[in-house]
């Protein structure tokens, strides 16, 4: 019997200024809008959570694709991860830039390789050799962003924090940035065969160093999904998300019975109190059950179902 199709979308978990909240939830809605469409085409969940991606990360609200935040060295780095349920094929890339579209090269690596995951060159040669045009990588640099990375280095050069520390650890693994400095997106979808996908792409932390890898293309950390559990996108600093595995965290508790509407907000929980991480997250079941939380001031997200869009920047 034909289930009806559920797609959720965030926009990242942070400090969003009232300023940049109708760009939020504007750029959620057209994500919404572009995957939902398909799903009501009769689409797959891969299908719909990589055009709901694409969309955000074309849009230069976000920190994922043109516009994200510049490494130490001025460069765009972008991570990306999708994850079809139904099978357990996956596809990530890591450290590219020269791709427009890391989610797109995600979905090739998952479509038409052996391999799950490819970074830097690797995966960039992977693109191209299946067709994806290579650009240059200032195409995906903004002034806006120069300014930023320039504002922050100076901070640092003046000896200003830059980092908060989780509890009196003051050790560099126990650092993670203000909540001002998120902007992951990502997607979870239900088709209308009941299967579900995941997918998850980002541009990183500002002023990070070349090669940092975060937890949003790793799988089981800030994306995954099992039609035998849920589907789920993380936001937040990658750090503490990657050592406590929590995207894998979350959806073995929906596999042995709790209603995602429980998990996630445990799942944030977890990770404050065992870590001092700050974050967001969506998760959703092949029952069509969802939940979405955050500890951050604010995250962008949004859920379409048979009923229509609805998108916020907060969930209370």
């Amino acid at each position: 019997m034909p289930r009806s199709p559920i797609l959720l979308v965030h926009g990242g978990a942070w400090a969003i200024p009232d300023e940049m909240l109708e760009a939020h939830e504007q750029g959620v809605f057209d994500a919404l809008q572009t995957g939902y469409l398909l799903l009501e085409r009769g689409a797959s969940a891969v299908d719909a959570v990589e055009a709901a991606v694409t969309k955000l990360e074309d849009d230069t609200t976000f920190d994922a694709g043109r516009g994200s935040f510049l490494t130490r060295h001025g460069r765009v780095q972008l991570d990306a991860l999708i994850m079809d349920g139904h099978t357990l094929r996956a596809g990530g890339v890591a450290c590219v830039e020269r791709l427009r579209n890391p989610i797109q090269a995600a979905r090739l690596v998952l479509d038409k390789s052996p391999h799950v995951y490819f970074v830097a060159q690797g995966a960039e040669e992977f693109a191209a050799a299946h067709g994806m045009p290579l650009i240059d990588n200032s195409e995906l640099v903004l002034d806006r962003e120069r300014k930023r990375l320039a504002e922050a280095q100076a901070k640092e050069q003046a000896g200003l924090p830059d980092l908060t520390f989780a509890g009196d650890d003051k050790s560099p693994q126990t650092a993670f940035p203000p909540v001002d400095s998120h902007d992951t997106v990502g997607a979870v979808a239900l088709d209308s065969h009941g299967r579900i996908a995941a997918a998850t792409s980002t541009g990183g932390t500002l002023n990070k160093d070349p090669g940092r890898v975060g937890d949003s293309s790793l799988i089981g950390c800030g994306c995954y999904a099992d039609n035998h559990a849920a589907a789920v996108s993380l936001t937040g600093w990658g750090e503490p998300i990657m050592k406590l595995v929590l995207g894998k965290w979350a959806t073995d508790r929906v596999q042995l019975g709790r209603s995602p509407e429980e998990v996630a907000p445990e799942a944030i929980s977890y990770l404050h109190k065992r870590l001092g991480g700050h974050g967001g997250i969506i998760l959703l079941d092949p029952n069509g059950r969802y939940g979405l939380a955050h500890n951050t001031p604010r995250m962008a997200w949004g859920i379409c179902t048979a009923d229509g869009p609805r998108t916020g920047t907060r969930i209370e």
